[in-house]
This record gives structure tokens, C-alpha cells and sequence, in this order.
């Protein structure tokens, strides 16, 4: 029942959690200070979305302190054989992997695996483009011991493991995730900030004969780059993006429009952060 073979195909179990108001956004967790008010009924707004596009949302109470706590996606990876709990390059991130695991164990989600000692990666470095092929950034957030743990855990399953050193952009204090510049759409389409994106990334994806529709550099900044996909060409995309939502609809894909300026874009996360995907059905 759980696992995701790759990013795209029909999202059927998602865990997420329920932000806190109470914490510093701004001197511990670097978001730019949001409208506390606006945070839960943005979440509220985001959960019936996805619950109106047929997926099982199963909710997590808030962590109060724990603001990033709210980006699921990063202290685990969901994997065809289980979740791999990850640990975390960012210091007031550091208890998240331990909190996600409670709940984990309380849906009945194995754990394939768990990173130890020096290792350090976020979900969001993370793209399964087939239940066999895994891409990973190397970054500030993920870096050589943590993916090659990861690759060790997988390699049981005949999963290949391909790593892109991602730029150094504005520092190890910044947020710079694999899906900050790439998001797939289907099977054979993604969407791309180019100039962000490894050159060696952009290769792989042409030798798969995946084509990209361009992100432009004013909204990779409001998360037009990050999309969370339901089912091929099937996506959710943060609300102020109109430049890609119209490259989108003009081929084909169907856009679901989230309002996440607080809850998403405050924090540079987009609805992909805001999701750890369970199970997905090709």
C-alpha cells in the first residue's frame, strides 16, 4: 500500500502537518515574517484542495517552535520500499525527523532506513523521475555521506542513485533544493529554472527524453518552480506565478491554483514542501 515509485504518477496517501503560530519565523527559522492569522487557513485552504483531488490527506498537529516543521517534505524521503528518515542540515530543523517518525508509526508507514553519524540530507533534494532512478542535489542541505547512505539503502533494489552538485547561489543560510529548480509533470515533462539547474541534470533529462517548460527568475521566487504534482499533468501550483500557470495550461496540464503567500511562500516553500507523499499509483 505505501511507497511512491517516481514524483507524478496518481498521489493517493499524503501526510502533512498543521503549522504552528508560535515561534520566531524571522531569527531562527529565516522566513520573512508572515500574517500569523493567515497560516492555518491557508493550510486549510491547501488540505481541501488535494482532498478534493482525490488524495487521502492524513494531518499531524502542529509543533509549536517547530516552525518549518509545516515543510513535510524534507525530514523524510518516500521511497517504493519505505520512508528514509533523513537528518538535517539546518540546526532548528534537527528534531523534525525524530517528530515525523511518531507519525509514521501512527498511519503503519514503514522505515526503510534512517541516516546516522556525519550524514545530512532534506526530502527536498530529492527526485524520483521511476521507482529505479533517484536524483539527488548536493548541496549545503545534502551533502557526500548522505546520499551515499541513501544509495547504500537502495541499492538492494536495484535503484541508481544520480547526484548534482547544485551552486553555491546565496550561501549555506539559504534554501537551494534540487526541487527549487526542477519539478516533474509527467512521465516525460518537467518544469525548470534553468539558470540554477546543474548542467549535468539538464543532460540526464534529455538523455530520458524529458522536455522542461521554463521557469522565469521572477517567480522561481514565489515557488514556480516547485509544484506539487497529483497525477500526470495534474498540478498544484502556488498563486502568484502567472507566467508558468499559463505555460502549463497552454500544454495540456490541468492547474490547480493554491493561496500559499504565508504559509508557503513566506518560508521558500512551495506545495510540494508543504507534502510527504505516502503512496502514489501508476
Amino acid at each position: 500500500m505505501w511507497g511512491t515509485p517516481d514524483m507524478v504518477s496518481k498521489l493517493e496517501h499524503v501526510l502533512v502537518r498543521t503549522p504552528t503560530t508560535i515561534g520566531n519565523f524571522v531569527a531562527d527559522a529565516q522566513w520573512r515574517e508572515p500574517n500569523r492569522d493567515a497560516l492555518v487557513p491557508e493550510h486549510c485552504e491547501f488540505v481541501d484542495l488535494l482532498s478534493e483531488l482525490g488524495c487521502t490527506v492524513h494531518t499531524a498537529p502542529a509543533v509549536d517552535g517547530l516552525v518549518d516543521a509545516v515543510y513535510m517534505h524534507d525530514p523524510m524521503s518516500m521511497t517504493p520500499h519505505g520512508a528514509i528518515l533523513l537528518q538535517m542540515g539546518k540546526r532548528v530543523r534537527q528534531p523534525e525527523p525524530a517528530q515525523i517518525r511518531k507519525d509514521l508509526e501512527r498511519i503503519g508507514v514503514p522505515i526503510l532506513g534512517e541516516l546516522t553519524g556525519s550524514a545530512i540530507a532534506d526530502g527536498g533534494d530529492k527526485v524520483w523521475i521511476d521507482a529505479k532512478t533517484l536524483l539527488i542535489g548536493h548541496g549545503y542541505r545534502s551533502n557526500g555521506e548522505g546520499i551515499s547512505q541513501i544509495r547504500n539503502m537502495l541499492s538492494p533494489f536495484g535503484v541508481e542513485v544520480h547526484a548534482f552538485d547544485l551552486p553555491h547561489f546565496q550561501g549555506p543560510d539559504a534554501v537551494l533544493h534540487l526541487m527549487s529548480v526542477l519539478s516533474p509533470i509527467s512521465h516525460t515533462r518537467a518544469v525548470v529554472y534553468e539558470p540554477l539547474a546543474p548542467i549535468r541534470l539538464l543532460e540526464f533529462l534529455k538523455s530520458r527524453n524529458i522536455s522542461w517548460l521554463t521557469v522565469n527568475d521572477a517567480e522561481v521566487h514565489t515557488q514556480g518552480a516547485n509544484i506539487l504534482t497529483v497525477a500526470p499533468d495534474v498540478v498544484v501550483l502556488a498563486a502568484g506565478n502567472p507566467e508558468i500557470e499559463g505555460k502549463l495550461r497552454e500544454s495540456g496540464v490541468a492547474v490547480h491554483i493554491f493561496n500559499g503567500a504565508n504559509v508557503a511562500v513566506k518560508g521558500d516553500g512551495g506545495p510540494t514542501c508543504l507534502t510527504a507523499p505516502l503512496s502514489r499509483i501508476n
